[in-house]
């Protein structure tokens, strides 16, 4: 590690604030997907009929390994970018730690 990647590292910022982990398990073979949402830029502003808004995204993750299963996520957040309502195709949700 070089000079200019400790001062990097010691002026960056410490945790993600504007991120949201998601760690999936393929129903096909069983791999481990992570992924990040970016809360300041992959979501789309939804409204209501009764005129609240809320936040919707759609991703679809694809393995590493050699299955080319599809995952589909679609989560919903708050005005506030809390998570409210998480849906999954293809997969099962996983805690981080397995």
């Amino acid at each position: 590690m070089g000079i200019f990647d400790k001062l990097s590292n010691l002026f960056a910022p410490k945790g993600d604030t504007y991120g949201y982990w998601v760690v999936v398990k393929c129903n096909q073979c069983g791999e481990i997907i992570k992924t990040r949402i970016d809360l300041r830029n992959d979501l789309s502003l939804r409204y209501d009929e009764q005129g609240k808004s809320t936040y919707y995204c759609r991703k679809v993750l694809v393995g590493d390994q050699h299955c080319f299963q599809k995952v589909e996520l679609q989560l919903t957040f708050d005005v506030k970018r809390k998570l409210v309502d998480r849906q999954i195709s293809g997969g099962e949700f996983v805690d981080e730690q397995e």
